[in-house]
């Protein structure tokens, strides 16, 4: 359902921004607005974006091989990671630079109901794809806030279009509002600085999905509520009796690899432990159905606390 839900939103994504960038250009075409410019190649480096995803996707999708036996659900955090940097350096960058070149240097907005036209047609394209983020994103919330969900989000689609459908409608916002000053007072410079506004907005938006993404690619692990779940269910009580080491890793959006090292009484069969760690691993599973490996490994608790093992 996860990744049905966020293909659905890409796609979405992808049709409004691909009709969006045509009729942003056109408008451009009429109007010589820097606004319209960088709007127009805001859709782009947006379509663009929703393309990698959708690659990003496809390529998750393959099976684990010798070369990479936990198979390939990193990719997508990989391709939501580039379209951090597309955002920043296509998007953002070129906007920066375009409202710079119209303050130094402005000219008179011509045609101006043609950007109007556009700008309001655009909005009700993105608001639709922005609908379609959030109605799949409420699937996979679960309560917590909106900057809790993409701070927390181990799929990385979804933060990604919610970005940047909310940045698209704000930069639409500040392109109407550059374009309609450029107008009122006859001052080029006012689409100058609408186009600014947008470049610093791409500039924040990328930072932080660049943010977000580094830390699955790093090797993120689940949620305290999701620890806490796997803890309680890997202890039983009688022959797993505690929970003396526990790690959890991000193998991608919907895999979870979970390491255990649980205490067990030390006169247990061998049988005893093998049948407690097959209860335990089922039980993780109905909690955490992520938890995809489990890696259980027995040992008897002893006086004093045992050693943190080394990670590296």
């Amino acid at each position: 359902m996860s990744a049905e839900g966020s293909s659905k939103a890409v796609v979405a994504a992808l049709a409004a921004n691909m009709g969006i960038a045509v009729s942003k250009f056109v408008a451009y075409a009429f109007t010589g607005s820097a606004s319209m410019l960088a709007e127009g190649v805001h859709s782009v480096a947006d379509s663009g974006n929703q393309v990698l995803l959708l690659i990003g996707g496809k390529q998750a999708r393959k099976k684990a091989d010798a070369e990479h036996p936990f198979g390939y659900g990193r990719e997508r955090f990989v391709y939501a990671f580039v379209v951090s940097v597309v955002l920043f350096s296509v998007g953002g960058l070129f906007a920066l630079y375009e409202g710079w070149h119209k303050i130094t240097h402005p000219e008179k907005v011509d045609s101006w109901y043609w950007a109007v036209g556009v700008l309001l047609f655009a909005m009700v394209m993105e608001g639709m794809s922005f609908r379609t983020a959030v109605r799949e994103s409420n699937r996979l919330r679960e309560g917590s806030s909106w900057l809790g969900f993409i701070r927390r989000a181990t799929n990385p689609e979804l933060p990604v279009v919610l970005l940047e459908d909310s940045g698209a409608l704000l930069g639409l916002c500040f392109a109407l509002f550059g374009v309609g000053m450029a107008v009122i007072t006859d001052n080029g410079r006012w689409d100058g600085v609408g186009t600014l506004a947008i470049g610093a907005l791409l500039v924040c938006i990328a930072i932080i999905l660049a943010v977000e993404m580094k830390s699955l690619l790093v090797g993120e692990g689940a949620g305290k509520h999701d620890v806490a779940a796997i803890r309680a269910a890997a202890v039983d009580g009688h022959t797993v009796t505690d929970v003396i080491h526990l790690r959890t890793m991000y193998l991608g959006p919907e895999e979870l690899l979970v390491a255990i090292k649980i205490a067990v009484e030390h006169d247990d069969t061998a049988a005893q432990v093998a049948e407690a760690i097959d209860a335990a691993e089922a039980r993780i599973r109905a909690a955490v159905p992520e938890a995809r490996l489990i890696y259980l490994e027995p040992d008897v608790r002893r006086p004093g606390p045992l050693p943190e093992p080394v990670t590296g």
